[in-house]
């Protein structure tokens, strides 16, 4: 296959959040991946936003790695960002110390996540709010 073979196909997907909690997007995103139409390339993720992250996982550790960040990036009050609330200083510090984005390679169609391994967006914010996620997949 020649350069000019490679394609590229952008979308972007709104999903509301419930406040701070995983929520994943596997399914949307396969669905994305499936409807390119590209058989073999990259999917490529990019929240759009500094409190909440992106997050390969598997389902049942999700609590474990709550409890962790809870436990790194309190909510005391120890930062605050003028006029936010309690939760956003450390929403966007607990958003530093993970991924605004991710890669997952794309072989028949299909995203090549291991058999326990969901794509997850992580709202670091007690409220939940609408976030974007950028998907450009590329390939063949």
């Amino acid at each position: 296959m020649t350069n000019s073979s490679i394609r590229l196909y952008q979308q972007a997907i709104k999903v509301q959040t419930i406040g701070k909690s995983l929520c994943q997007i596997t399914p949307q995103v396969q669905a994305i991946v499936t409807e390119s139409g590209i058989q073999a390339g990259l999917c490529t993720l990019f929240i759009r936003h500094t409190s909440a992250s992106l997050l390969i996982q598997e389902n049942d550790a999700k609590p474990d790695v709550e409890a962790f960040f809870a436990k790194l990036v309190p909510e005391t009050g120890q930062y605050i960002l003028p006029g936010e609330g309690l939760d956003d200083m450390p929403a966007h510090i607990r958003s530093a110390l993970t991924h605004t984005s991710e890669q997952i390679p794309i072989a028949q169609s299909l995203l090549q996540l291991g058999r326990l391994q969901d794509i997850y967006i992580w709202e670091h914010r007690q409220s939940g709010y609408s976030r974007e996620v950028v998907i450009n997949i590329l390939g063949y």
